[in-house]
């Protein structure tokens, strides 16, 4: 049966892996794939094909508009803030693989939190959003960590912190912003990328990184899943060897 879905956009076809916003705040420094990866998508040995990512932070630093930029290219001027959560699906296709980001838009507002926080568990990556020109908003970024990470298992996710609005930000302001975020980024590890929404800058490098590397971590999951499955059939497959054998030495010697 042929798939029904148009072809994956042209600039959503990644081959190498995208490089890091800053060497000071990367996840990985390294220059491409896993090789393991490589191999393992050249032999179509991964039967993946959707990730989980959830976007969380202040009320109004933007996390709806950045990702209107990358999955529409669309900036919306007018604030209209989301109740509960919102839901995007993007399509990629990583080293010759068919791949998905689910993008989890959650609310900022109090009010809607505990809805929010129903829709955490289960993901593979968790992107921090902070604005560049709001301190306040930076403060409260450990605390949407902490919150979505409750229901997640942390040697699992992986983790961003990207300030919007950097076309709001004086460069002493970005500059002293920076320094800040990038420790941050550093204590909790997770990967800093600055953006701007209204002009788009950086938008499209950083969901690129954050699809490649969530692929690479969820495809290297999956191989050693298998792996586990494998030898446990052969630790059975030698006991029942082992077994059969001994009941055969014993019949002999009756």
């Amino acid at each position: 049966m042929m798939s029904s879905l148009p072809p994956v956009k042209g600039d959503r076809i990644i081959c190498e892996l995208p490089l890091y916003f800053t060497k000071d705040a990367a996840v990985h420094t390294k220059d491409g794939f896993n090789i393991t990866v490589k191999e393992a998508c050249r032999g179509q040995k991964t039967g993946l094909n959707v990730a989980k990512v959830i976007v969380v932070g202040d009320v109004g630093v933007g996390k709806t508009c950045l990702i209107s930029r990358f999955c529409k290219d669309t900036f919306g001027k007018t604030y209209k803030a989301t109740i509960g959560v919102d839901f995007e699906m993007e399509r990629f296709e990583v080293l010759g693989v068919p791949f998905s980001l689910q993008l989890w838009d959650t609310a900022g507002q109090e009010r809607f939190r505990c809805v929010a926080s129903t829709y955490y568990r289960g993901a593979q990556a968790i992107i921090v959003v902070f604005d560049l020109s709001n301190y306040n908003s930076l403060d409260h970024a450990r605390e949407w960590l902490e919150d979505a990470m409750r229901d997640n298992d942390p040697s699992s996710v992986l983790l961003f912190l990207v300030g919007t609005k950097k076309d709001l930000s004086h460069p002493e302001q970005l500059a002293q912003m920076e320094q800040e975020a990038i420790r941050l980024s550093e204590e909790i590890r997770a990967e800093y990328w600055a953006v701007s929404a209204l002009s788009g800058e950086s938008v499209r490098d950083f969901f690129l990184r954050v699809a490649s590397l969530t692929f690479e971590a969820t495809v290297l999951s999956e191989l050693e899943r298998n792996n586990s499955r494998q030898t446990g059939d052969i630790v059975r497959i030698s006991n029942n060897c082992d077994e059969i054998y001994k009941k055969r030495q014993s019949n002999c010697c009756h």
